[in-house]
């Protein structure tokens, strides 16, 4: 069969903030980009970040990048690397007032700067009294960034192939990767895009988790493309678990609600944080302030007939600065909830949120991986940028606003190193035939519906294998865990990816190409599952989101290094932390407390 064949030199997968950032500068720099997205790229998930953005402006407190380079190391439990997060924390201030000159419609003070809000984890002078560095777009900042650089990109002529999905990454004999395999879910076409250089930016997985803050097409594809070509993913344990979405259901709420003065009670309407976090309380980084919540519902200190939530509050607030400020997260409480914020406060309750682990890259977004001891070599062409990849500016917990400054600052820099490497590298490599065949294959496993494949009573089908996988992640590796539950998490996982080979989609004709995306979005959620449950099983320690009740204490001697986790026979390696950022001095572990 003849497949339809493009040739860019650069092909983005992935039309979130990221991708779209790194697109719009190469189609700037008139280089053919070609960026392919499952759904409209409007839809991507950016759109729903809420809270802001980090930079240190001082637009409200007195800010330095150094002061925020601190926080970030320290909210990283310090493994995050230190030279990527010395480069964004400096290029942060450009990267906001870039953003305002291409039209984010920031909020604005009184005096016409850029309106910037307090945040978890954020301080002055080196964990000195709170600092106020989010720049918010009111609490739909995501939304303002995410139509700003799609418009600005359709300004630049960046080519768009809308509601695709990438099946595989393309690579040749030498592991060089060549572009990838992809279907129109429409018409069920394939294609194939041949590219000089190819940037993977298609975010998280939130998904692994039945209870989380995610888009439905968060399940990892990315990542799992860079498994299967062979390619480690570090840190997959550290999985950020946001302590106020909707009870029940999962829905962000912001922590820009905290930010502007609302707080966390308890059934007895005590601030509990004020015994978990002294000097930072409500605004203490994320896994802490998820732990202190999980502990007071754990220890009967919860609210509702049940006792399993806890109550964020801003009815104290002026009505008019919710409004103003947090319209978003009061329509949100409205619809889901039911409940007016400015009348009586918001049940909620921990929810799966952010990857902090991804695919290995340094601070030009190159992906490298390791060769011999201690040394790394980038795979020639590959980027990866936003909350797929791993620079690793989170290290074991991203702070709040950090996370839109990544995709902006990593999708401006593969940008950039990609432009000077098409300058040298001008020609198509040969694409072998193998490869092709390898991805079309992976794919036909899901071209028939079920009536076509002998379907039976007995045969699962993907949708209620998606459930149950779901569900164990969520009971076998979350907020707090064990030996014993994680190994039988791993267990559990390797039971239902051995289902998951003879299982079936839906026989509707007319919905069939949906159907198969979501099993070939299951596939790589498992793969991912696994990574997350064996990484985790195997960290004995408890640092940032992973929190180990057999192993309470942090271990800097034995466990301050990544992960790197390989599908071939599931292995783990590690590799050092780079403690030496760029040009300042390094800062070295201490205890970590808010």
């Amino acid at each position: 069969m003849t497949i339809a064949k493009r040739k860019f030199d650069t092909l983005v997968i992935g039309a979130g903030g990221a991708g779209l950032r790194a697109a719009l500068q190469l189609s700037q720099a008139e280089a053919a980009v070609a960026v392919i997205s499952k759904v409209f790229p409007t839809r991507s998930h950016t759109v729903a970040a809420q809270g802001g953005i980090n930079a240190a402006l001082g637009n409200v407190t007195d800010d330095h990048w150094h002061w925020h380079m601190y926080d970030t190391v320290k909210g990283s439990d310090y493994l995050g690397d230190q030279d990527a997060i010395e480069y964004m924390c400096r290029a942060a201030p450009n990267t906001v007032i870039e953003l305002e000159h291409y039209g984010v419609p920031f909020s604005r003070l009184e005096n016409g700067r850029i309106y910037q809000r307090p945040f978890g984890g954020q301080s002055q002078n080196f964990g000195g009294e709170q600092a106020a560095r989010t720049c918010a777009a009111a609490d739909r900042t995501g939304h303002a960034m995410l139509h700003t650089l799609y418009q600005q990109n359709i300004n630049a002529r960046t080519h768009f192939f809308d509601e695709f999905f990438a099946v595989d990454l393309l690579k040749n004999e030498r592991g060089d990767i060549l572009g990838a395999l992809a279907f129109d879910i429409e018409s069920g076409e394939k294609i194939i895009i041949e590219a000089k250089t190819t940037l993977i930016a298609t975010g998280g997985a939130g998904q692994l988790f039945r209870t989380n803050t995610n888009a439905s097409i968060n399940t990892g594809d990315g990542l799992a493309m860079a498994l299967r070509a062979g390619i480690p993913l570090q840190d997959m344990e550290f999985f950020q678990f946001h302590p106020t979405g909707v009870a029940g259901k999962g829905m962000l709420i912001s922590e820009g609600v905290r930010g502007e003065g609302g707080y966390l009670v308890n059934c007895e309407g005590e601030r509990f944080m004020e015994r978990y976090a002294p000097h930072a309380k409500d605004l203490a980084s994320r896994d802490v302030v998820s732990r202190a919540i999980a502990v007071e519902i754990r220890e009967g200190r919860g609210c509702g007939p049940n006792k399993d939530y806890v109550l964020l509050k801003v009815d104290h607030l002026d009505p008019e600065v919710i409004k103003k400020r947090l319209p978003g997260i009061r329509d949100i409480s409205l619809t889901f909830l039911g409940i007016d914020p400015i009348e009586a406060p918001m049940p909620v309750f921990p929810t799966a949120h952010y990857t902090m682990g991804g695919i290995p890259t340094n601070r030009y977004a190159q992906v490298v991986v390791p060769v011999g001891t201690g040394a790394e070599e980038e795979i020639p062409g590959l980027y990866a940028a936003g909350e797929c990849a791993c620079a690793s500016v989170h290290g074991a917990n991203r702070l709040g606003g950090n996370s839109l400054l990544d995709i902006v600052v990593f999708g401006r820099a593969a940008g950039k190193h990609i432009i000077d490497y098409l300058k040298t590298h001008r020609q198509h490599k040969p694409l072998p035939d193998e490869t092709v065949e390898q991805a079309v294959q992976r794919l036909a496993r899901w071209e028939q519906p079920a009536s076509a494949v002998g379907h039976s009573a007995t045969v699962e089908s993907v949708s209620a294998l998606k459930a149950e996988f779901q569900q164990v992640m969520e009971e076998k590796c979350g907020v707090f865990r064990t030996e014993e539950v994680l190994a039988e998490g791993v267990q559990a996982v390797k039971s239902i990816q051995e289902r998951l080979k003879h299982a079936v989609i839906s026989d509707y004709s007319r919905i069939f190409n949906t159907a198969r995306v979501e099993a070939l979005e299951l596939e790589n959620l498992v793969e991912l599952g696994l990574a997350t449950v064996i990484s985790a099983l195997s960290r004995q320690e408890s640092r940032g989101a992973h929190s180990r009740v057999d192993f309470p204490k942090r271990d800097d001697e034995h466990w301050l290094r990544h992960s790197l986790y390989y599908q071939q026979d599931n292995r783990l390696s590690y590799k050092p932390v780079r403690t030496r950022p760029i040009s300042v001095d390094t800062f070295p572990p201490k205890e970590r407390v808010y």
